[in-house]
């Protein structure tokens, strides 16, 4: 395997690997030795090349302080590349062992009620403390060095699923950790309380050492800025823990890739150190339990949507983990993948920026918190139809990956993501309003339907590859993102800025101009007089969730909800709609014109989304918030003007379709069929099915939970 020095960070940036990884996390430790040798041999035969071990395993790999024991997982490094089978090894990091936190208990994490984690499960430890990251280096330092030269080692992965069980530490040295952080950031106590506001209750600081940690309601709401440099310290903290071993590994071997495998997302930031350390990301990959747990519209769209999310981070990834089966932890579990799933769903991974895979895990386990998390195999160790989807997914990778190497993911259509700051912006001061993804989530699922190509990207990257681009609502905004937007609408890029576009300084103080602040109004030519509340279905006067009573009155009487929010109309062309959340009132230069305005009430007549030419292209502000009817408008009436639509036309409901593009202008398109019933798609005549190499007359057929890959 060769591996090049990585590209920058862009949501484009195709992995620095020349071999697609596919395998399995195996768990030599959870069975008798006898499984072995027959495990590496089915392994062999599915098509795997790789297996990703010791996440789980200090315990193992250094039973008491000082004294470690490689023997068990060199014997099945060895009896894996017998069968030609490569190893990734991970930094065990995420369960420090019982004696280390025995000895160590300032190690454990707090929460915000003063109670320390018991030893167990993961993560129980606070990535902050000196004391963790003090044995985090040893433990990684002596595993480096007695795999350095051994070749069936080819990578490693640095803990698992950071901050996934939870991110947040309210620990002595957490705090003590904080004040540090502070004081290198800011340098003096007076531009701290500048930062924070602290001359807004009474929450001015004399001196460093007084610094806390922002406790939730105790008693009232906490300063915003205060907040997100508690967040930003977290993700700092974070990546340090991480490159320190990032820092041990690649001294020791510089032929080793590097990778962290995503869980949650939680107190992260992706485009910082954390990712520009690494020489790509892995993501987790659960779509069954990513809908259950949010709801986002059906496994496959929530699939689709977790992916293209990540991809905007830093451009192709793996997956360490795809979900192979039935999943289950004692207080929950997900729907189970009907036959043919597990395969499409691996396929839509690959479709969606995957440049390697592995099924979670080889086989279930037999005892601990997820005894009912299927893999491959079952519990009696036989191979069913898991393993046979896997192998056939193996054999697909093997039909296309000349073609998939070095590719990219088409997007037509961007959504501004994958600002960390801009995420916890939000977060410090809500209101009941979307999050910038909740609100992007509404177009991003429109376009999806369509089958339009789309996903996430920074507004610091080469827009030049995009038609559209959307800003979902980003508080903070900086002048050189203005720039980079200027010249993608001057090139003849369409631009669509949302309300509350650049409102917040970086220490989320309100600017002292009228939004969109940096720079950002003076391309659709708008200035922002007024906003106000517009009520949202299922909503009351307030800003609170959904609920039919506010309280109770005298006596227990439940009090009414507020009977006075009120509703706003859009009008949009020949027809009306209900607008939702927000409304702003417009101030237009001249040459800005309205293309939607208010229907009804006092704003009735004023713009709600403008036009400006600019260049060869057009800059858009639209002063409210995204709903479902407003962003089908949008597609219709902006993007399929400009050219924009689907990459394949008449395809049924459940059809998925994504591209994927070489350097040279080869695109690869993913066909799948998302849905359980056979189905015929329409086709230009003369293709090539890819994964089977039949020929394809002017239609297909495909099979439920199926797929065919196309040369475009």
């Amino acid at each position: 395997m060769k591996k090049t020095p990585p590209a920058p960070l862009s949501a484009w940036r195709p992995l620095n690997i020349d071999k697609f990884l596919i395998g399995v996390p195996h768990y030599p430790e959870h069975v008798d030795e006898t499984y072995w040798d027959h495990d590496a041999q089915r392994m062999a035969e599915a098509g795997f090349n790789s297996v990703r071990m010791g996440e789980f395993a200090w315990h193992i790999w250094e039973p008491y302080q000082g004294h470690f024991d490689f023997d068990l997982f060199d014997r099945a490094i060895e009896g894996l590349a017998r069968h030609g089978i490569k190893t990734i090894l991970c930094t065990p990091t995420a369960t420090p062992p019982r004696w280390l936190t025995q000895a160590h208990p300032e190690m454990l994490r707090v929460d915000a009620n003063g109670r320390t984690a018991s030893h167990g499960s993961r993560q129980h430890c606070d990535t902050s403390s000196p004391v963790l990251r003090d044995h985090s280096r040893r433990i990684t330092r002596a595993m480096a060095e007695h795999y350095a030269n051994n070749p069936n080692v080819i990578g490693w992965q640095t803990d698992n699923e950071l901050n996934t069980t939870t991110s947040i530490s309210f620990s002595p040295s957490c705090e003590i950790e904080f004040r540090k952080w502070c004081h290198l950031r800011y340098g003096t106590i007076d531009k701290l309380n500048g930062a924070w506001g602290g001359d807004f209750w009474a929450t001015h600081y004399d001196n460093f050492d007084q610094v806390l940690l922002p406790y939730p309601n105790n008693p009232g709401h906490i300063s915003p800025g205060h907040r997100q440099d508690y967040h930003r310290f977290l993700a700092h903290a974070t990546a340090a823990f991480q490159r320190d071993q990032v820092e041990i590994l690649r001294a020791t071997n510089p032929d080793w890739f590097v990778f962290h495998n995503l869980g949650q997302l939680e107190d992260i930031d992706f485009r910082s150190e954390f990712s520009t350390d690494l020489d790509f990301l892995g993501f987790d990959i659960y779509p069954m339990l990513y809908d259950e747990m949010r709801r986002h519209g059906g496994h496959a769209y929530s699939q689709a949507l977790h992916l293209d999310i990540c991809r905007g981070f830093t451009g192709n990834f793996i997956v360490p983990e795809q979900a192979s089966g039935f999943g289950s932890q004692p207080l929950l579990s997900t729907m189970t993948p009907e036959p043919g799933e597990m395969r499409r769903m691996a396929l839509t991974s690959v479709a969606r920026g995957a440049d390697g895979l592995m099924f979670f895990r080889w086989r279930p386990a037999h005892f601990g918190a997820e005894i009912y998390w299927m893999g491959v195999l079952d519990h009696d160790d036989q191979p069913r139809r898991r393993y046979a989807e896997a192998k056939q997914f193996a054999s697909d990778i093997a039909s296309i990956k000349s073609d998939l190497l070095g590719s990219s993911v088409r997007m037509d259509v961007g959504i501004a993501g994958s600002d960390f700051d801009n995420q916890e912006a939000y977060r410090t001061y809500p209101m009941g309003l979307p999050s910038p993804l909740e609100d992007a989530t509404v177009l991003h699922r429109a376009l999806y339907k369509r089958n339009i190509a789309t996903g996430f990207v920074h507004p610091e990257d080469d827009l030049s590859r995009l038609k559209a681009l959307y800003v979902p609502h980003w508080l903070m905004w900086e002048q050189e993102w203005t720039d980079n937007l200027r010249a993608f609408v001057e090139g003849g890029g369409l631009l669509i800025a949302s309300a509350m576009t650049g409102t917040r300084t970086r220490d989320n103080h309100i600017l002292r101009e009228l939004a969109p602040g940096m720079g950002l109004g003076d391309l659709p030519g708008v200035r922002v007089e007024e906003f106000g509340r517009v009520i949202a279905p299922g909503q009351d006067g307030l800003f609170l969730p959904p609920q039919k009573t506010m309280g109770f009155g005298p006596g227990g009487a439940p009090l009414p909800a507020c009977s006075t929010a009120r509703s706003y109309g859009i009008r949009f062309g020949n027809e009306t709609f209900a607008a939702a959340h927000l409304y702003e009132k417009l101030i237009l230069q001249d040459d800005v014109e309205a293309l939607a305005t208010w229907a009804d009430r006092w704003l009735e007549g004023e713009a709600v989304l403008t036009r400006r030419a600019l260049g060869k292209g057009c800059s858009h502000y639209l002063g409210t918030y995204m709903t479902e009817d407003l962003a089908h408008r949008l597609i219709d009436q902006l993007f399929v003007p400009a050219g924009i639509s689907s990459l394949l036309h008449g395809m049924p409901e459940g059809i998925e379709v994504t591209e994927r593009t070489q350097e040279d202008g080869k695109r690869m398109l993913f066909v799948l069929n998302t849905t359980e019933r056979p189905v015929t798609v329409p086709l230009e005549g003369g293709k090539i099915d890819l994964l089977t190499g039949a020929s394809l007359g002017t239609e297909a057929r495909i099979e439920g939970y199926g797929a065919i890959v196309l040369r475009a």
